[in-house]
């Protein structure tokens, strides 16, 4: 059964960190989201408790963000955790393949999974680079951001479409486009925004109801990586859109 959750970079970004995660957890699920993305425990010790307390207000997590790659595999892993993000830099696209296959290999000893999360600006931006990860790491998976893709020229549909079985966890957003569309750098042409909030075509709704069709049983978060308003109005628009459209299948 799909879960519903929070990537919440924006709510970082607006508020100027978290200085209280058991509020940020009890915010979101009062709107009705299962969880947020990440875990950021200290300690092994503060991981539990913190799972604990998650598991107390009948609300879950999808990752470890640990101090390290290794911390973060194992703190997963022990917590029930599916997926890693995939943390290495790569100081060419071929290095990156190389360290992403390695650290795959470490996580697989303990039965997570490493996500590659395409990003623009990164060894993982274009369509290309993207499919070329997926067919040179064949253990490694997909954290399928849909808003990147689609603002680097990729075809959003196809990769939900073709990688299905490869994509562990779905981050779905829309793109504000600015008053400078052609800057060069891709911060100045526009900003990430909630579901209903855009102005530049992104086929969340196909790739949402794509993955409730096919049974796919992780996490789809919901990520506003910019904030105009309340975050908890914003996040509560794109619960709301989900929920439409969950009853439309």
């Amino acid at each position: 059964m799909i879960k519903i959750g929070v990537a919440d970079y924006g709510m970082y970004a607006w508020y100027g960190g978290c200085f209280d995660y058991d509020e940020r957890i009890r915010s979101v699920g009062a709107i009705g989201y299962d969880g947020l993305e990440k875990l950021y425990p200290t300690s092994a010790e503060d991981a539990i408790i913190k799972a604990a307390n998650l598991k107390g207000m009948d609300m879950d997590f999808a990752t470890c963000n640990a101090a390290t790659p290794e911390l973060s595999i194992k703190w997963s892993a022990a917590l029930g955790a599916a997926y890693v993000w995939n943390q290495v830099k790569g100081y060419t696209f071929e290095a990156y393949l190389r360290q992403t296959r390695e650290m795959t290999k470490a996580a697989k000893k303990f039965g997570v999974k490493i996500a590659v999360h395409n990003h623009l600006g990164t060894m993982a931006e274009s369509q290309e680079q993207v499919e070329t990860i997926l067919r040179e790491c064949p253990d490694t998976y997909l954290l399928f951001d849909t808003g990147h893709l689609a603002v680097a020229g990729g075809d959003v549909c196809y990769i939900a479409e073709r990688y299905y079985d490869r994509i562990v966890a779905y981050h779905l957003k829309e793109w504000k486009k600015s008053n400078t569309p052609e800057a060069e750098k891709w911060q100045e042409r526009g900003h990430f925004c909630g579901l209903g909030q855009g102005d530049f075509p992104i086929e969340n709704e196909f790739v949402f109801k794509n993955a409730v069709r096919k049974g796919f049983d992780g996490w789809v978060h919901i990520e506003h990586d910019t904030h105009e308003q309340d975050p908890l109005v914003d996040l509560k628009e794109s619960f709301d859109v989900l929920q439409k459209w969950r009853k439309e299948i």
